[in-house]
């Protein structure tokens, strides 16, 4: 499950710091956000998550969703616009997707972002393929303006739906690729039907061995997410040479097949999908969890009342400070000092446009003084704040998150994460900003005999 402070539009930033190094960011002239579940029905939600990056405002963004298999198409057109594009595309999907309690969609549903970097140079692996079959085939759906999907019944969108849907697909774009079944080294099909892939696979000819896991008892389904959720995980361990197969079913069907090239060798993500999953904590109170995922309304208080309206010209005059972090360094004299601003305010030496951008987002920074107060509502209680310390220059009070009681002291090394700030209920609008999280300590090295 996600944090309180974290939807679509945070999961996707994530996903999409780790899949892009601080030196890729400049070269990147699109962006596409893939979801379900956008925060926003009337703004550039895509925007928000290339402004998070600080990418160049030249960069064009979209927002993409309306099916399961949105994340594939997503796919087709950012590859279509890298292949006439001077510099690579950002493909992100997320979906952080509502449940009545007690569901079968609230045990089977997870939430869950990927990211992927399409470009002509140098890739780690080549599109032979790509179809679809587009069919009103309704195995759910969710009318505007609703929270929660209905399902229809299993039996029949197994049999009826995926069991001659999906093969016609898988087909059609082996023939296109001009890769035999037998020949498919990994196969990947996301659903919360269990055994369904294998049955699949069997079907079209692949290998029974091919067949990846689906996480199902690690994340759960992530929606439209999962099938590139999936295919991260397996180019983790990809070697040269390999053809996978992803096929996602959804109002039809989409196929796309890979070929793994020679520069899988040089390929680490900054964490990957397994360095996120080691980071994941479980989470055992089931209230809390409803709390997190606004099915239960809690007591806030007086002090829960404050009107949390956002001023929209502020917020656009220093867009780049808020949703990027990027403070001002003096050229003059190194000092870093957040808000940037025209006057360099270092005791004793003003000066006057004299700071160049410096962004801290990927930059550590150390705990100074911090505090954790029951008086003001918080979702997740004690509040946790304190002055942070970067590395290189800059001090900025900040909301810790991800963090029990206990788990912030004075020196406390954190990084960087973006999240939701607040929610105005009034006006429905959600403002975004970053927070500190303690830096996960490092496996100890094995002990030498």
């Amino acid at each position: 499950m996600n944090n309180w402070d974290e939807d679509s539009i945070t999961m996707a930033v994530a996903a999409a710091r780790d899949c892009l190094g601080a030196a890729e960011r400049g070269a990147v002239r699109s962006v596409l956000l893939v979801s379900g579940t956008l925060p926003f029905a009337e703004r550039l939600n895509a925007g928000v998550v290339a402004g998070a990056l600080d990418l160049d405002e030249s960069a064009a963004a979209f927002d993409l969703t309306g099916s399961q298999t949105a994340a594939l198409s997503g796919f087709a057109q950012a590859a279509a616009l890298a292949a006439g594009s001077s510099g690579p595309v950002l493909l992100t999907a997320a979906d952080v997707r509502k449940t009545r309690a007690a569901s079968s969609s609230e045990l089977d549903y997870g939430d869950g972002a990927a990211a992927f970097l399409l470009g002509k140079d140098q890739p780690i692996a080549e599109i032979l393929a790509q179809t679809a079959i587009t069919v009103d085939f309704i195995d759910h759906f969710r009318l505007a303006g609703q929270d929660i999907d209905y399902h229809w019944e299993e039996r029949w969108v197994r049999d009826e739906g995926i069991g001659k849907i999906m093969p016609r697909a898988i087909a059609q774009a082996l023939s296109e690729s001009g890769v035999e079944a037998a020949k498919v080294d990994r196969f990947i099909f996301p659903s919360t039907f269990a055994k369904i892939d294998v049955q699949l696979a069997k079907k079209c000819g692949i290998p029974a061995e091919a067949v990846v896991a689906n996480l199902s008892d690690q994340v759960g389904d992530t929606g439209v997410a999962h099938g590139l959720l999936l295919l991260a995980q397996v180019l983790e361990t990809a070697t040269t040479g390999q053809v996978i197969v992803l096929a996602q079913f959804g109002s039809g069907g989409q196929v796309l097949v890979l070929r793994v090239t020679g520069q899988i060798k040089s390929f680490k993500p900054r964490l990957g999908v397994s360095g996120w999953l080691d980071r994941g904590v479980i989470e055992n109170s089931y209230t809390r969890f409803l709390v997190y995922k606004d099915q239960l309304q809690v007591e806030r208080g007086m002090r829960g009342e404050q009107d949390k309206k956002t001023a929209l010209t502020t917020a656009y005059r220093h867009r780049r400070a808020l949703l990027g972090l990027v403070a001002g360094r003096c050229k003059i004299t190194g000092q870093v000092h957040y808000p940037p601003s025209r006057y360099s305010y270092t005791q004793g030496a003003p000066a006057l446009d004299t700071q160049e951008p410096y962004p801290l987002a990927e930059r550590l920074g150390t705990v100074l003084s911090w505090s954790a107060e029951f008086l003001s509502f918080h979702l997740s209680p004690p509040h946790q704040y304190g002055q942070i310390d970067f590395d290189g220059g800059g001090r900025i009070l900040m909301d810790f998150t991800d963090v029990a009681q206990g788990d912030i002291a004075t020196g406390t090394r954190v990084e960087m994460v973006f999240r939701v700030k607040d929610t105005d209920e009034v006006r429905g609008f959600k403002r975004y900003f970053w927070k500190a999280t303690p830096v996960p300590a490092q496996p100890a090295a094995p002990v030498q005999a």
